[in-house]
């Protein structure tokens, strides 16, 4: 029996899945695009160390996190649907939604995704954010290292965030609800 040409999103897709990366580093496919980066460096994971610490301390909602959760996240045009791997992802632990998930999860549930910009910072700054808006996911926080500033995308809409609020290092962010805390960054500097 004749099978239908495959197009080119489904083979990007398929060389995708079966990709072998490196032990440490991480694929991921944005806006039709293979994105592969090293393993994060010490300054990267001592911000990510810093937000996560205040979310377990401060959140009023009791939170999971991840910082290697693979997010299956709508497409824009004829590109395959996008799989990140946000630096991480926060989610109300009453939901469980890590538990049992597989390599690549919807992202419904996910209250938070958190990007700290390294080898590619544009795609942190741009396409990854239409990705995690495209995805519905409630806040994107994004830590910019060159910039000095945090910025906390808020209220997804189509291929972008409504709302928007850059501070600089040491300003406090405020998270709203589920979380209800304003983020400290004096130690971001």
């Amino acid at each position: 029996m004749a099978h239908e040409p495959l197009t080119r999103a489904e083979v990007l897709l398929e060389g995708f899945l079966e990709l072998g990366t490196p032990d440490g580093f991480r694929a991921e496919l944005i806006e039709g695009e293979i994105v592969v980066t090293p393993p994060p460096d010490g300054d990267h994971e001592d911000y990510i160390e810093l937000v996560v610490s205040q979310v377990y301390r401060r959140s009023r909602t009791d939170m999971q996190f991840s910082g290697n959760k693979g997010l299956k996240l709508k497409s824009g045009g004829a590109c395959p649907n996008n799989h990140a791997i946000p630096d991480g992802t926060f989610a109300p632990r009453k939901l469980r939604l890590f538990r049992g998930a597989e390599s690549w999860m919807p992202c419904e549930g996910v209250a938070m995704v958190a990007e700290v910009t390294s080898t590619k910072p544009q795609a942190d700054r741009e396409a990854k954010r239409r990705c995690y808006a495209r995805g519905g996911i409630p806040l994107y926080l994004l830590i910019d290292r060159e910039g000095s500033s945090v910025t906390l995308f808020s209220d997804p809409e189509g291929d972008d965030y409504r709302q928007h609020c850059t501070l600089p290092f040491g300003k406090a962010v405020a998270l709203p609800e589920p979380f209800g805390f304003e983020l400290e960054t004096a130690e971001f500097g």
